[in-house]
């Protein structure tokens, strides 16, 4: 069984274009809309080949119009292509977000998967960094091998006493220090984080194009042309 895993899909279809094509399972950690172009497309495509999808914070907030949560950095940028988003989507799209889970578990092979957007205890807003101690307080039970979480747009792997903590990172706006989009491969017992090359070029040029101020724009090309935001607060979170 090969599991393709990614997060944070944003709205960024030629991204999503770009991920491997031949998984037996697509796990999606939340977050499909907002920051990117292309909301409806990246839904439909979740809808179609997706076996499991939770919600993440700002599905929650274009499925029920709601406050994401963003820090100060991001507020405008969320809040403007919030209103995008909205405006381009169906209800049944929104309510297809509203709809989604805030957290699910999945088996493969005798081994056992959580999956939410943020953390255990606060699916879709905690901002937990890779080497936080919170990790090792987290009541997940006992049956679960493997704890799959986003949010922080940041791909890492950490080995707990009883479980493995894994965030594939980002496909639509990573914040890696690259442009690239990041996903995870589980196949064969192993999870593996894997990073391809898209056209970032396309994906500004639509950005381009929509009623988004000027510092928006900008902002959103930097993050997607460079993996990073330029003095971003170390507490932000998206």
């Amino acid at each position: 069984m090969r599991v393709l895993i990614i997060s944070d899909l944003h709205a960024n279809l030629e991204a999503l274009n770009a991920l491997p094509s031949d998984f037996d399972q697509l796990w999606v950690l939340g977050d499909l809309v907002s920051y990117g172009p292309n909301p409806a497309e990246v839904i439909e495509f979740v809808r179609e080949n997706a076996a499991m999808a939770v919600r993440g914070n700002h599905d929650q907030s274009v499925g029920f119009d709601e406050d994401p949560r963003c820090s100060a950095r991001f507020r405008t940028m969320a809040e403007e292509t919030r209103r995008y988003t909205r405006s381009v989507l169906s209800e049944e799209h929104r309510k297809y977000l509203r709809n989604l889970p805030l957290k699910a578990t999945m088996a493969v092979e005798g081994t056992y998967f959580l999956m939410c957007h943020a953390v255990p205890s606060d699916p879709l807003f905690e901002y937990r960094r890779a080497d936080s101690p919170l990790w090792l307080a987290d009541d997940v039970g006992t049956a679960i091998n493997i704890e799959l979480v986003g949010h922080t747009h940041v791909p890492f792997s950490r080995r707990l006493e009883t479980r493995l903590v894994v965030n594939p990172g980002s496909v639509g706006q990573p914040k890696h220090g690259r442009g690239e989009a990041c996903y995870a491969i589980w196949q064969d017992g192993k999870m593996s984080l894997e990073f391809v090359a898209y056209d970032v070029e396309r994906t500004v040029e639509k950005l381009r194009r929509l009623s988004l101020s000027a510092g928006v724009f900008d902002d959103l090309a930097f993050v997607l042309r460079n993996g990073s935001v330029p003095s971003v607060p170390a507490d932000s979170s998206d």
